[in-house]
């Protein structure tokens, strides 16, 4: 009978914080290697209040639109590497656990730039599609 609790002792560790719980709410928030809270955000597409609080967070942000776009407007500490050239500039990123948060001006060069990123083994992407959807979030906050 001391195998259950054994067995039951070494799922709760594997879950770690990431695993499923009861009562509802919200999951706990995930911290990843490199120590960054990332708030309990799911990667995938956010909006413009997450990316928010992504970026204050920490997480690694990357503008996928053009060298002009990018001088006309980005998000504060963003780098610029225009999606057609991720392949190849990838690992100014950082590693794939790197924690990233990318966007482009409608979201079609973001989803092309995320499915690259996804190909070189980045897992942990939060695309905010939109740069626009980030300027009006900075209108739109409280002063």
């Amino acid at each position: 009978m001391k195998i259950l609790p054994t067995i039951l002792a070494a799922l709760t560790v594997a879950a770690g914080p990431f695993h499923a719980h009861a009562g509802g709410g919200k999951a706990p928030a995930a911290t990843s290697s490199d120590g960054l809270a990332l708030a309990g955000i799911p990667p995938g597409v956010v909006d413009a209040s997450s990316a928010r609080t992504l970026v204050a967070a920490g997480v690694k942000v990357v503008d996928v639109r053009t060298p002009a776009e990018f001088a006309a407007g980005h998000v504060p500490g963003a780098l610029n590497i225009p999606f057609d050239e991720m392949a190849r500039r990838h690992g100014e990123i950082g590693p794939p656990s790197t924690p990233i948060l990318i966007y482009c001006r409608t979201g079609h060069r973001s989803g092309i730039a995320g499915q690259t990123l996804r190909e070189k083994g980045f897992t942990r992407i939060f695309d905010l599609k939109a740069y626009d959807l980030w300027v009006r979030s900075q209108a739109a906050a409280p002063r």
